[in-house]
């Protein structure tokens, strides 16, 4: 009787429901000109978010210059910056650093990377209003375990500049970041963010869906709750398709309507995969016949049960979900009430 008494209660305990968490609503923007569609407006004051991840900039690898070189810089159009700062949203500038950059400059140079970093912040800082509040900063970088000694050393310099004092600083984290954290190591800021996208291998014909499949996802998370900082987290509500040219992977295919793939002359194989019959062009695209393409995709089905299982997982009572991406077409895929879900979906 004991025993099962013991039992009884071990399984209660393991059966304990997930935790409930305070959810903060987010979006990314990852365009190189701020200008929001009435659609792109819309949607933030609707779903009433509070939080906009905006890219200020890119950080590639000049290999002739042999230095870093930033490209990309967002433009923000004064009606624009005057919108954002009368409603309750805060921006959180948000800068990409290629991994080939933190792998080849010189550990010497990183501080000096981290002052123009900061310089090139402030100066578009500073042309916006200031009742727009700018309370974190993030860096987005693929980094690896022969990069991280460069990245946790920029990472490092950044906290001793003045642009970042009083500002959390924040760090991207990809799923294999988390998983392999042994290899790859725990950036030295003040919290990560989960990017639970991008997860399948892209290369690889046989592939899915590298944007989001629940099945891979588990892999990577099953000791999340071990990770020792805390995560807000980024689901996809992106797509693309993948090209494949025998059996090789050529690209990526953005902006191609997907009623262009239901047209003679291209066959459905299985599921989300077509194939070329011939050569065409379609929406300036040009194809060669055999071509295979993958239509990829976030659908509203798989990203509940990836929110579903990210929920049990998660420890960190204040969480912030930041959607990727606003703009327009994407937003017209979803439901307002499917976007309203996906953000309860964590609490």
């Amino acid at each position: 009787m004991k025993f099962w008494l013991i039992a009884a209660l071990f399984l209660c305990a393991c059966r304990q429901p997930a935790p409930d968490h305070s959810i903060t609503r987010g979006f990314y923007y990852w365009k190189s000109a701020i200008s929001l569609s009435d659609t792109e407006r819309n949607a933030l004051e609707t779903l009433q978010v509070k939080k906009l991840y905006i890219k200020f900039f890119d950080v590639v690898w000049d290999a002739t210059a042999r230095r870093p070189m930033p490209v990309a810089k967002i433009q923000f159009t004064d009606s624009m910056a005057a919108w954002l700062s009368t409603r309750s949203i805060v921006i959180i500038p948000t800068v990409f650093i290629t991994n080939e950059c933190m792998q080849s400059i010189d550990s010497s140079e990183v501080p000096g990377l981290a002052s123009r970093v900061q310089e090139l912040l402030t100066g578009i800082a500073n042309h916006l209003p200031a009742t727009l509040a700018i309370p974190e900063v993030q860096m987005d970088c693929d980094w690896t375990a022969t990069s991280r000694r460069n990245y946790f050393a920029f990472l490092t310099s950044l906290q001793t500049l003045p642009f970042f004092q009083q500002k959390e600083i924040s760090a991207t984290i990809r799923l294999y970041q988390c998983k392999y954290k042994q290899k790859t190591g725990i950036p030295p800021v003040q919290k990560g963010l989960l990017m639970c996208y991008n997860m399948g291998n892209l290369k690889n014909q046989a592939t899915r869906n590298s944007i989001l499949e629940v099945a891979e996802l588990e892999k990577y998370i099953g000791n999340l709750s071990e990770y020792p900082l805390p995560l807000d987290l980024a689901l996809p509500l992106f797509d693309w398709k993948v090209l494949y040219h025998d059996r090789v992977y050529k690209g990526l295919i953005q902006g191609l309507p997907d009623s262009l793939l239901q047209q003679e002359g291209i066959a459905r194989q299985t599921g989300n995969t077509f194939s070329m019959l011939a050569d065409t062009t379609l929406h300036g695209y040009s194809f060669k016949k055999g071509d295979f393409i993958r239509q990829e995709d976030a659908n509203f089905e798989e990203i509940m049960q990836a929110t579903r299982l990210l929920r049990s997982k998660l420890v960190t009572p204040q969480i912030t979900v930041a959607l990727f991406h606003l703009d327009s077409l994407t937003l017209h895929k979803y439901a307002t009430h499917e976007l309203e879900e996906i953000f309860n979906g964590l609490h």
